[in-house]
């Protein structure tokens, strides 16, 4: 069952979780856990990867409160998967089912996206220069695309 109120991780992603981090002389590329959590559900959710939490970390990152996402803005990703999945409006309506469903969705997608950081971010010894490799390639295919209309080398 979902718990309302909390985003929760999975056991077998907790120490990954943990290692994205900048807490305690870590140096990972993110400041929170929702933030780390928040990435991985857009990195699962841009590669469709959905997947079920399992046994759920019970100690750090133990289930993170939803006003953690919402102070940082990240609560419209949450939102706007809920959305996408289910192409239903009404998955944002206040009930406790409709957050449930919100919360699983995000949950999936964030622990398919940690799936695919677990791999990228196997041997690595610094995340964040990992991290900045993988959407290195992200950014030089939207500026390929973006010169593809350019209309302006025509002027001259």
């Amino acid at each position: 069952m979902v718990e309302t109120g909390r985003i929760r991780v999975a056991k077998d992603k907790a120490d990954l979780v943990k290692s994205l981090i900048s807490t305690d002389g870590a140096t990972g590329p993110f400041q929170t856990f929702a933030d780390a959590i928040a990435f991985a559900a857009a990195l699962g959710a841009k590669h469709n990867r959905r997947v079920p939490l399992g046994e759920i970390s019970k100690r750090e990152p133990s289930p993170i409160r939803l006003e953690y996402f919402a102070s940082m803005g990240h609560d419209c990703v949450i939102k706007l998967l809920a959305i996408t999945e289910t192409k239903d409006i009404k998955i944002l309506s206040l009930t406790e089912e409709s957050e449930a469903k919100r919360n699983l969705i995000f949950e999936e997608y964030a622990n398919g996206g940690l799936e695919i950081l677990q791999n990228e971010l196997r041997g690595a010894v610094d995340y964040s220069e990992r991290i900045l490799l993988m959407l290195c390639p992200e950014r030089e295919q939207q500026e390929q695309q973006n010169e593809e209309f350019d209309l302006s080398k025509f002027l001259s």
